[in-house]
């Protein structure tokens, strides 16, 4: 029996570790996504992403630790985990003298789907990624954002519950990356569960529920995407434009412990607080009370980029 492991995750990596000579391409990795997440997958180049993602897939051994695909043992039982997986990698090839469906047709053969079951799929797939009206157009008519789409819809043919997508956006223009943002959250609806590399980091943390930065072959953060980005607006300066009392407000925040690295410019003030809530009401209040005018009062919006500078080399 494959199923050995009991739980609601649909991935659990566990002390993954895999070398290239004497280097870690991964160094103990731990991750974990459950059943329709989206998990944005992000780091620097070499920091092992396509690594991880060719050992999820069975394409790539480990030298040692664990894989989990919906409860199988995936480095055990690789067959039995790939029926689960789609794996659609960085660099792909397409069959330039076939159409769109003669393309998917001749995938759905490789897993057994034939004849009307294939046909069927075929259409439900091309529908899924918009491009049904491209069905008989040669593969290399279509544009880039259109191949990535056709390979996508190759990726689900059949019908796999957990999708590893290597860059998928790489290449493509604002109005593709957007299409492609649709599709991807149309299968999270679906209870897909999708781990998702980019370099694109706006385009993430506007669509993934999760986010794992990896740093050398190990996680530095992980967890919900909301709860990562809260954290780092919390941490964030506070932005205040002065209309009047402009001086009082750098003399009463000097002497107040919680502010910290304080920067004028042009009628507003900048400063960090490590503080409470109540706190930072009570020097709200005190700034009004003080006789201090003021126009506008916010933290500054932490991005999904200054998390990733941040952490990384």
């Amino acid at each position: 029996m494959y199923y050995e492991r009991k739980g609601g995750a649909m991935l659990v990596v566990k002390d993954l570790v895999k070398k290239f000579g004497k280097s870690y391409a991964l160094d103990g990795l731990n991750m974990e996504l459950h059943k329709g997440e989206l998990y944005g997958f992000v780091g620097p180049n070499g920091a092992g992403k396509t690594t991880t993602m060719k050992i999820i897939a069975s394409l790539l051994s480990a030298d040692s630790g664990e894989v989990w695909v919906d409860g199988i043992d995936a480095l055990r039982y690789p067959r039995h985990a790939k029926e689960r997986i789609g794996y659609m990698p960085d660099f792909f090839g397409v069959y330039d003298n076939l159409d769109a469906a003669e393309y998917l047709n001749f995938y759905a053969t490789i897993y057994g789907i034939v004849g009307s079951n294939a046909e069927r799929r075929i259409d439900e797939l091309l529908e899924l990624v918009d491009l049904k009206d491209k069905k008989h157009d040669y593969v290399d008519e279509l544009s880039r954002g259109m191949k990535q789409r056709l390979c996508l819809a190759r990726t689900l043919l059949h019908q796999p519950k957990l999708l590893l997508l290597d860059e998928p956006a790489s290449g493509l223009e604002p109005r593709a990356r957007l299409e492609l943002q649709g599709i991807l959250k149309n299968l999270c609806a679906q209870k897909v569960t999708i781990l998702l590399s980019s370099h694109v980091l706006k385009d993430l943390s506007e669509m993934c529920t999760n986010l794992g930065i990896i740093e050398s072959g190990k996680l530095v953060i992980q967890g919900p995407m909301k709860e990562i980005m809260a954290k780092q607006k919390a941490e964030n300066p506070l932005m205040m434009k002065i209309i009047d009392g402009h001086d009082i407000a750098i003399k009463l925040l000097k002497k107040m412990p919680e502010v910290t690295n304080i920067a004028s410019k042009e009628g507003s003030i900048s400063f960090h607080f490590y503080g409470e809530e109540s706190k930072e009401a009570e020097l709200l209040s005190r700034l009004i009370a003080s006789g201090v005018s003021i126009a506008s009062y916010k933290r500054e919006d932490g991005t999904l980029e200054e998390i990733f500078l941040r952490l990384t080399k």
